[in-house]
Order: C-alpha cells, then structure tokens, then sequence
C-alpha cells in the first residue's frame, strides 16, 4: 500500500558545516528520490492538499506526470497556477497548507508536496522549457513591488494578455526574496534570479528605483500614464519595535535592517563593503521565521546567538523545520522571557538587556496562551548587539500619497475581500501591505486573485 511507504528524507549539510557557510542547507530530492516520494500519493479524487494550496496547484496532476516520469509536463501543472515553484517548494510552509491537509498525515506522514514542488521547479530552471508570451488585448496594467503578490499578479495578467509594467523601490527585483530570507533559505542568483527572468519571459516588463509615492504617484500610473488599473503589492517593509528604555542604543537593531544588509547588500561577501555586527554575543528577539532567519544568519557571521521568545516553544510561530535547524547549528533559546529595558555603556552601546521572566496565562485572540510577567523575576544579560523581530508595518509613503485610500489602524489598506480592489476604484492590492507581515505563498495568493478581479472588470469596462 502506498500509505506504508515511509516518507522519503530529504538530504542536508551537516549542521557543523553550515554554521560557518551560506550555502544551501537543503540539498533537495534528486530524480530516484523524488520519483520514489510521488508513489507514497493516494491520487485522492477530493484532494485536500489543493484545496489548502494558497494559489491552488493541481498537486496530484503534477505528482502524477512526475512519477509517470512527465517531468515537463509537471512542470507545466504547476506553471498554470504558480509562477515562482523553485520558491515554494522551498519557503512555503507545507506543513499548515497542502501538507498539512494530506490524508496520509493523519496517521503518518504526508507526501513531501514541497519537496517534490522544488524538483519541479529546479528541473524547469535547468532546462529552461519555452514560454510563449499571450497574444496582447490593447490593455494595461501596473505593478507596484517586485515581491511575492507582485510577480504573481503580474505573471497571471501577463498570460491573459495584458501589457503589464512592474515598478520596483531598489535596485534589486524581487522584494522580500532577496532582501529579507537568507541565502541559505533561498539562492538569490540561481534561484530567484530565474524564476523572475522567467515571468519576464511572459512580457512583463520591470522598472527598478522607481519608489512609487515619490518618483511618481497612483494618481499618475491611472490618469497621466493610461494604466487600465494598479496592483499595490509593496510589502510591509516598517519594523515595529517595543517601545521599551534603550530601544535608540546604537547596537539595537531591527530583523529588516540585519537582513537587508546580509541578504540585498551581501555583508557575508568579503568583496562587498557592508558593514554588519558579528563575533560577539547576539540576541534576537521574536519567535517567527524572520527571528530565526536573523539568528542563523548571526550565526553564520561568528556571534553567540539566542533567541529571546516571550512565550514557550511551542507557541513559536516559526516553522518547526526552521526551529530544528536553529538548534542543530548552536542558536540558544531563551523561551519564557521578555525584555524590558536595553542598558548602555559609557559610549552609548548596548551592553545589556533586562528579561522579564513571563509564565503563560489563558489564550489570547489568536488561540495562543497568553504569557503574563512572573512578579520580581528579572534578569540582566550582557549583550554587544541585539535584534528585534516583533512584528512589521506597511511603509506608509503609498497610502500617504493618495487621497481617499482607506486604511486600518495598522496602516493596511483595506480592501474587498472578495476582489482587493481597494476604496479607489480599479486600484488593487494584496500581500503584506493588505495583511500585515505573512508568508510568500499568502501574498502569491492574493496576487492571483487580484488578477483575476483586474481581468473581470476590466474587460466589462
């Protein structure tokens, strides 16, 4: 039976190793592992894994032509539905979405949906299979953000023919690909690099260090520039801090600040010049992904790191793998505890931090127990560099910028849950500036969708 075949595991650099390097920790299924992986699927007719597929992948088709040996043809499952597969199979996180679905997972293991995904993908890089652009329908639309929803919008309008121009903040396309997952997570040149030559490939053309809401506005891309309708799809990129004593020290810095610099800019590269903390003690605070990409990336660069979490591991909103793979390198978890203040030396550096030793209480609105401070428990940590990861806000520049535009409390615009077409009409948007921080193939999900209102509508129009 299929479902007693035990999952195939997936090879990685040995944690000593990788501790000191960039590279790759996973190496991903070859063919005979792959192959092997596609006949643990049960081919199920209401298949779940796809109905909890953000950008809903046909998973048991392209499993099929996969393990049929169609490889090209797996590939060509996926590319109907999702233009960065080499991405997600490697960021996503499978096992709350397709994976987490998968009948097999109920009394075992579910099917490696990501990994295999990855396979896909990297066998379709490396053979480059052709695209044919759509023939044009006379209409266009703009992209604001090279990220996620971006590239996603883009990629879809593009196929239903669709001039689309995408405009991008830096100088870099890609939005948080490139300067927010390290490149251990996500290889920026062989990775992300072709998978958006391959949507450029689709006719979408990219415009780089055209920062919109001060280069040009919306109003502009609508009226003076003819655009049948924007997508907004610029991200979250304003890091929230604590609002605690200390939080000015030099040496205090922000997740997104740390990985800009290790990931857009190349500090970890000894041929690029950018300066970047590292050898002493760190401490990260937060418990999701970007805490644990900011300590391993500490790590890599010769610090002493630990985490600083407020509640248990087990409320960590972090992917279990990320987690493991933090500790099997050497990050320390200081779970159950909360800074309360930064101390400074005599130069105005942070030298040390107070932690609040916290207990959990009841649950909160999100289901997690809520952590509450253990009276007169207080600590002091010496501490050369601390990084804060609490939470990211939209930069508020774009919605500034146009008149009427409706936003939450948060900065998020609102938006038609339906089509995310915003309070201005034919202007849309979807990913972090809509949801707050959240994952790639969230925002790949609202980009289709937004797409496919853009392309309703307009063609009433």
């Amino acid at each position: 039976m299929a479902n007693k075949i035990p999952r195939v595991p997936v090879r990685e650099q040995d944690p000593k190793v990788r501790a000191a390097n960039f590279e790759e920790v996973c190496y991903g299924y070859d063919e005979k592992e792959a192959l092997l992986e596609t006949t643990r699927c049960l081919d199920c007719k209401n298949p779940r894994c796809v109905a909890a597929c953000p950008v809903s992948i046909r998973i048991p088709d392209f499993i099929r032509e996969l393990k049929n040996g169609r490889v090209a043809a797996a590939a060509a499952v996926i590319a109907r539905d999702s233009s960065l597969p080499s991405v997600c199979g490697r960021v996503c996180p499978q096992e709350t979405q397709c994976e987490g679905a998968c009948i097999l997972g109920i009394k075992g293991e579910p099917v490696a949906i990501g990994k295999l995904e990855r396979y896909v993908g990297d066998w379709a890089l490396e053979h480059e299979p052709e695209v044919t652009a759509a023939p044009r329908n006379g209409r266009r639309v703009a992209v604001v953000g090279s990220g996620p929803a971006g590239l996603a919008c883009a990629s879809d309008l593009a196929k239903a023919g669709y001039e689309v121009h995408i405009f991008e903040a830096l100088h870099k396309v890609g939005g948080v690909l490139v300067y927010g997952i390290p490149e251990f997570r996500l290889p920026k040149e062989r990775i992300v690099a072709r998978e958006i030559e391959a949507v450029k490939a689709l006719g979408v053309e990219i415009e780089t260090d055209v920062i919109v809401g001060r280069t040009m506005t919306v109003d502009d891309l609508l009226d003076r520039e003819g655009y049948d309708a924007v997508f907004i799809g610029s991200g979250a990129g304003l890091p929230r801090f604590m609002g605690i004593p200390g939080e000015n020290l030099n040496g205090v810095v922000s997740a997104n600040e740390f990985l800009t610099r290790a990931n857009l800019m190349r500090a970890f590269d000894a041929d690029y010049d950018t300066p970047i903390q590292a050898g002493r003690k760190v401490v990260v605070v937060g418990g999701g992904n970007v805490a644990m990409d900011a300590a391993r990336c500490a790590k890599r660069l010769g610090a002493d790191v630990h985490i600083g979490y407020r509640r248990s591991e087990a409320e960590m909103p972090a992917r279990v793998e990320e987690v493991r793979h933090a500790k099997e390198e050497g990050v320390t978890f200081l779970t159950l505890h909360n800074p309360v203040e930064y101390l400074a030396d005599e130069k105005g550096r942070v030298r040390a931090m107070r932690l609040q030793r916290m207990e959990l209480g009841e649950p909160d609105e999100s289901g997690r127990r809520s952590p509450q401070p253990v009276e007169g428990a207080i600590s002091e940590v010496e501490v050369a560099e601390v990084i804060v990861s609490v939470g990211v806000s939209p930069n508020p520049l774009i919605p500034d910028s146009i008149e009427g535009l409706e936003v939450t409390r948060r900065g998020t615009l609102v938006t038609d849950p339906e089509t995310l077409e915003t309070t201005i009409p034919m202007l849309f948007a979807g990913g972090d500036i809509v949801r707050g921080g959240a994952t790639v193939i969230l925002a790949m999900g609202d980009g289709r969708k937004a797409a496919a209102a853009m392309d309703e509508k307009i063609r009433k129009s």
